[in-house]
């Protein structure tokens, strides 16, 4: 019987044959020689009895068995390193890597914050992290890139399992010497007067906007839209202008053009979901599982 590590080695072969769509990069990505990772391919295609990528001229795409295998590859490799990390953990080593996708609103403050904290006493845990759009945070949950996901307002999915979900109110973010500011209650109305940055419609708060908007006969006539939280946040303060996220997405105070958070007080304007969310079938490796419990209460504290 080949040893397990050898074995794990072979299906990071087809794994990153399967992303790459082409051998040839593939075994660049592995820095392993592309005739090596062919050969492998070739090996497991013969055992298993039918092939699992279509040679083309211009690369790989995965057969249907091929789309099988590589979900199969990639539950044994999360399932190892959760083993591994359980395995390090009780030697005391407590390395091990975090690895998190999230929406862009996350990374301004609350993922460092958290991570700062953690790493206090954990210092020797890493972390990757992934930040893009909501479809794509869950994406990478199942396709076992990341271990944990956060995302605002996410559509209902069987194949993510929801750690927590915390209420999040849409807020009207301004630069700190902004005229909203003297206001004691922010609506919607008080901000058409000035320049709009709305997000688009890949964001969960556009949703919240777009249904609000859909009972009412305001209008808002955005200068500027886009899926990027730091370009609108940036607009907003150069145009004096105003943007719209989730209060635990404002930047820290103390940076350059630093903003306040005015939370919206419309009558009818939902609130939304802020969910930390993991694959389904999967168990956490150690190093996530506790990072999980020190960013509940985080997000708790939010």
């Amino acid at each position: 019987m080949e040893p397990v590590m050898q074995n794990i080695r072979f299906l990071r072969y087809v794994d990153a044959v399967a992303r790459c769509g082409s051998i040839r990069k593939a075994a660049e990505q592995l820095n392993v020689v592309s005739s090596a990772v062919n050969r492998r391919i070739l090996d497991i295609e013969a055992e298993i009895g039918t092939d699992l990528f279509e040679r083309r001229a211009r690369g790989v795409r995965l057969t249907a068995a091929g789309e099988l295998f590589v979900a199969y590859a990639r539950k044994q490799m999360a399932e190892l390193e959760r083993t591994l990390s359980e395995i390090e953990d009780l030697q005391s080593v407590r390395r091990g890597e975090v690895r998190i996708a999230a929406i862009e609103g996350m990374a301004a403050e609350l993922l460092p914050r958290a991570i700062c904290a953690f790493q206090k006493t954990h210092p020797k845990i890493r972390f990757t992290t992934f930040i893009c759009g909501r479809e794509e945070v869950y994406q990478h949950l199942k396709e076992f890139r990341a271990d944990i996901g956060l995302v605002f307002n996410p559509p209902a999915d069987p194949e993510i399992r929801t750690l927590m979900d915390v209420e999040q109110r849409l807020c009207a973010f301004v630069s700190p010497d902004h005229p909203l500011t003297r206001l004691d209650k922010v609506r919607l109305s008080d901000c058409v007067g000035y320049p709009l940055a709305l997000p688009d419609r890949s964001l969960g708060g556009r949703a919240l906007l777009d249904e609000f908007l859909a009972r009412r006969s305001l209008r808002l006539e955005p200068a500027l839209e886009s899926d990027s939280f730091e370009l609108m946040r940036n607009f907003a303060v150069k145009s004096g202008g105003v943007c719209f996220q989730i209060q635990i997405g404002m930047p820290p105070s103390h940076l350059p053009g630093g903003m306040r958070a005015l939370p919206l007080v419309d009558r009818g304007l939902s609130r939304g979901r802020l969910v930390l969310g993991m694959e389904h079938s999967r168990a956490l490796p150690v190093a996530t599982a506790r990072f999980v419990e020190h960013l509940k209460g985080e997000l708790a504290d939010a």
